[in-house]
């Protein structure tokens, strides 16, 4: 399993009382029992404080640990955040274009593609499952499949459908809400340094 964990939070967790995921869980839920998951690899890039949310850099870290005491890999890029004008959505608002802080994950597409093609070419898996609905990924969904012979399955977390990634991908899903809701970790958690828990406000 593949999971880009910016576009998972974004497209189906962010302000849902369901971020304390149990991705192994969700992904048995929404997979056919026949599958065994091999190994799960966690893309993501670790989020800076801001002065409206200072304890979101310790929020993140307390669930990648609980993805590690899972089993799960967790494989870094890194958030970019700056300035942009953009344009406002109301066509006759007073001012058509707005500064705001705009943040985006670099480096974690090129993690995917890399990861999956490298596995596939040390024959480490049977299927790959692509956790994500970026479009950017339909080139390595393809490769996959097409030079190496792997089936490839997309569960998107997106609103939106993904055209692209479901016309490349073996077989395409979706997240629903009660396929989170079933999915949630313990409140409590323990590994080799511990016990520790779900942060306040999840």
């Amino acid at each position: 399993m593949y999971v880009d964990g910016f576009n998972l939070y974004y497209g189906a967790l962010k302000g849902t009382p369901y971020r304390w995921l149990d991705i192994l869980a969700m992904a048995r839920k929404i997979l056919s029992p026949k599958n065994q998951i091999v190994g799960v690899k966690y893309f993501t890039a670790r989020v800076l404080p801001r002065p409206d949310n200072p304890g979101q850099p310790l929020r993140q870290e307390i669930y990648l640990r609980a993805l590690r005491s899972l089993g799960a890999d967790c494989i870094f890029g890194r958030y970019l955040s700056h300035p942009v004008m953009m344009r406002v959505a109301d066509p006759n608002a007073a001012k058509p274009f707005v500064r705001v802080i705009k943040t985006e994950a670099k480096g974690s597409d090129v993690n995917i593609a890399a990861h999956m093609l490298l596995d596939a070419f040390r024959n480490e898996y049977d299927c790959a499952v692509l956790i994500s609905g970026d479009s950017d990924l339909k080139a390595p969904v393809e490769m996959v499949r097409n030079d190496f012979s792997k089936t490839v399955g997309v569960i998107n977390p997106q609103k939106v459908d993904c055209k692209v990634l479901r016309s490349a991908a073996s077989f395409y899903k979706r997240i629903r809400p009660s396929d989170l809701a079933a999915s949630q970790l313990p409140q409590n958690l323990t590994d080799a340094t511990g016990t520790f828990h779900k942060p306040i406000g999840w």
